[in-house]
């Protein structure tokens, strides 16, 4: 062998060795509860070498919480749309371009460029949905697209419904409810919105995250929830449903986001990587149950999920539904302060 050659040949066995080196290790992701595939996690720990541990959360207050504290211990987190700004500008995440990996490619037009993450610096898609109500038709025979089912719960109902305690979700259905627009600070809406909510909570059985289990196992007869959630919920029991609000109904997204204190940097940014690929995101959504931003991946994904009314918004409902904002900081504010009166 040349010279030439074998300091060639050396230095392929270095880049290699190298990039083994960055990828074995650990993930620590922190996510939403029962929200990530274990087939999709094991795939990702034996291709890469990585030892995967994830611990769960139950809404986007309580990981925000977490990460302004510090010492975590997290590498990648999965917040909503409407948390990523505040995320972003307060320097809990790296700035990793997303946009400019591999398999960023295979991101869907309309989530390569979103509001909330301009060309997509910090964030990869991870899941996308909707949220509305989940009734257990064998109880209730009424009409379930509306969220009288949980502001003005009808008699067969009271004492057993659920509402998923995420704040964004509970305000801006009960702000629709009431007649008014999302991010309002509208005091005489917003004193309408408080007293909706207080004069409902007592109808609620529970403000829970776990309403897959507890739906199914017929603990709650209703809930708020999300779409993939109502789906799981309908498989086990076909007399589970999920209701559209005529008064308006919200799309969301979640997002994959390195955190700027993790210790496994590299690992977290082949794992924003792995998700943009089809296979990988349709294995996820298989589980999850929601769509997930990836063009391609829909003919990994089950057949089931491709006509889901869950998954599919009828027709007639897409007229009354509308894409979540990140409210104004005051407003925010506002919305914080009757959530925190409701869980009194």
């Amino acid at each position: 062998m040349n010279l030439k050659a074998m300091s060639m040949a050396v230095g392929l066995a270095l880049l290699a060795s190298t990039s083994l080196a960055s990828a074995e290790g650990a993930l620590n992701i922190y996510n939403w509860g029962n929200y990530i595939s274990p087939d999709m996690i094991k795939k990702f720990e034996e291709k890469y070498s990585v030892k995967v541990t994830v611990t769960d959360y139950d809404s986007n207050d309580t990981a925000l919480a977490k990460v302004r504290q510090g010492g975590h211990g997290f590498d990648v987190a999965m917040p909503s749309q409407t948390y990523v700004p505040i995320w972003i500008s307060e320097g809990l995440v790296l700035e990793t371009n997303p946009g400019g990996m591999e398999n960023f490619k295979n991101v869907a037009p309309e989530w390569a460029n979103p509001a909330f993450d301009p060309g997509r610096k910090y964030t990869v898609p991870w899941a996308w949905g909707t949220v509305g109500v989940v009734v257990n038709t064998d109880v209730y025979k009424g009409d379930i697209n509306t969220w009288k089912i949980v502001f003005d719960t009808p008699e067969e109902l009271k004492g057993k419904v659920n509402v998923v305690p995420e704040m964004n979700d509970v305000m801006h259905a009960a702000i629709k409810y009431v007649g008014g627009e999302q991010c309002t600070g509208d005091k005489e809406v917003l004193k309408k919105v408080r007293d909706v909510l207080v004069a409902a909570k007592p109808n609620w059985i529970a403000m829970e995250y776990n309403t897959i289990e507890k739906m199914g196992a017929g603990d709650f007869k209703a809930t708020s929830d999300w779409n993939g959630s109502a789906l799981r919920q309908r498989l086990k029991n076909p007399a589970i449903h999920y209701g559209y609000p005529v008064e308006g109904f919200q799309y969301w997204s979640d997002n994959v986001v390195v955190l700027k204190e993790a210790k496994n940097v590299e690992n977290a940014k082949l794992f924003q990587n792995f998700m943009m690929d089809p296979e990988n995101a349709a294995m996820n959504s298989a589980f999850h149950r929601y769509a997930n931003g990836i063009a391609g991946s829909e003919k990994f994904m089950p057949a089931d999920m491709t006509s889901a009314p869950e998954v599919v918004v009828p027709e007639e409902f897409k007229k009354n539904g509308e894409i979540l904002q990140t409210c104004a900081p005051e407003v925010t504010a506002l919305y914080t302060k009757i959530w925190t009166e409701l869980q009194k």
